[in-house]
């Protein structure tokens, strides 16, 4: 049974100047324990999503289960117990700025109705585990972005929740930092096994943490996947566009201007993932075929924790032996394709 099922969904917006579809036919399935991604452009619908799976939204047209219950069924006080086992996080990290870290983290368990003492000791076991047991007497405006954003997290599992919902959790932060969180975050899921949903706009942050990922355009899933898959083959315009925005991979815009700037002959790009990634395949290669390669671009990566690396490569110009090629890397786990001008204008 899926953590969270969507199906069929529809949210509509009434402004002034008409409607605005937020979200068209969105249908999604996450299982228990996944670090889910939903990556989208701004104005793509994604907040409008995971706004949707603890209903602080209600859709207009569709359902919304979690752990088995559909939330259109449940009453006012059912909702409220339910989003106990739903915690959310947020860009701007809404923080009581007159409370105290500790206080903050207890704020919902005073509100469930958690004794005094029994919520201080809770509060005093999440500053352990987000690493800022020293802070607890702190006020928010004298912590940092990302020390702001590890109490927001902390408040979020009071309440010892089987989901997180992280809605732009980084995007107010510096790359340092964001990388401290998405630790945490997967330290959390790994203890913890908390279902996590990251809602984005950076593709790297979909391939450090992230096991699967779906693609929103104008309020639509356009593509989804495993997230290995979709940085290897990325189906949609939109996939293709995002990936073009994180500087550590070869499928943008810029590593294609300088393949072309530099192009003598037949281009390739190849992927290879894991076990093929640390053996010695282009060196064999170019000994067994004995054909001169130029290696015009490489990089290694790691995407959902799986190691991945790309390069361009290209051989000379009256080259023949493309199809064996092909067939060898093949056996061995590595995906070639010659790079034309369609792959190109849709990077």
């Amino acid at each position: 049974m899926s953590e969270i099922l969507i199906e069929n969904l529809y949210k509509t917006f009434k402004t002034k100047g008409g409607e605005v579809h937020a979200l068209n036919d969105v249908s999604l399935s996450i299982e228990a324990g996944e670090i889910f991604g939903i990556i989208g452009m701004s104005g793509a619908g994604k907040s409008t999503l995971v706004r949707c799976m603890n209903y602080l939204e209600r859709p207009t047209k569709g359902t919304v289960k979690v752990q088995g219950q559909e939330l259109s069924s449940l009453s006012g006080r059912q909702l409220r117990k339910k989003r106990e086992n739903i915690g959310m996080i947020f860009q701007h990290f809404n923080l009581l700025m007159q409370k105290t870290v500790i206080d903050n983290i207890c704020f919902p368990l005073y509100i469930q109705g958690t004794s005094k003492k029994a919520a201080r000791k809770r509060a005093e076991e999440l500053l352990d585990i987000v690493g800022l047991s020293e802070k607890a007497k702190a006020y928010p405006a004298q912590l940092s972005g990302g020390q702001k954003q590890r109490v927001a997290i902390a408040r979020a599992l009071a309440t010892n929740p089987k989901i997180l919902l992280c809605d732009e959790a980084t995007s107010a932060l510096d790359p340092q930092t964001t990388s401290s969180i998405l630790e945490l975050l997967k330290k959390i899921n790994k203890e913890f096994g908390i279902t996590i949903i990251i809602i984005t706009h950076q593709m790297s942050v979909v391939r450090e943490i992230c096991t699967k990922v779906a693609i929103m355009k104008q309020g639509v899933i356009v593509e989804q996947g495993d997230t290995v898959e979709i940085f290897n083959h990325p189906k949609s315009d939109v996939a293709k566009e995002l990936l073009s925005t994180d500087s550590d991979c070869l499928s943008d815009k810029e590593s294609y201007d300088v393949v072309d700037s530099i192009q003598n002959g037949t281009r390739v790009r190849i992927v290879y993932s894991e076990n093929s990634a640390f053996e010695p395949v282009i060196a064999n290669m170019i000994l067994k075929f004995n054909e001169p390669v130029n290696i015009l671009k490489a990089s290694t990566k790691n995407v959902g924790g799986v190691a991945k690396g790309e390069m361009i490569l290209e051989f000379q110009k009256n080259f023949t032996r493309l199809s064996e090629i092909q067939e060898y890397l093949k056996e061995r786990n590595i995906e070639l394709e010659v790079i034309d001008e369609k792959w190109k204008e849709g990077a």
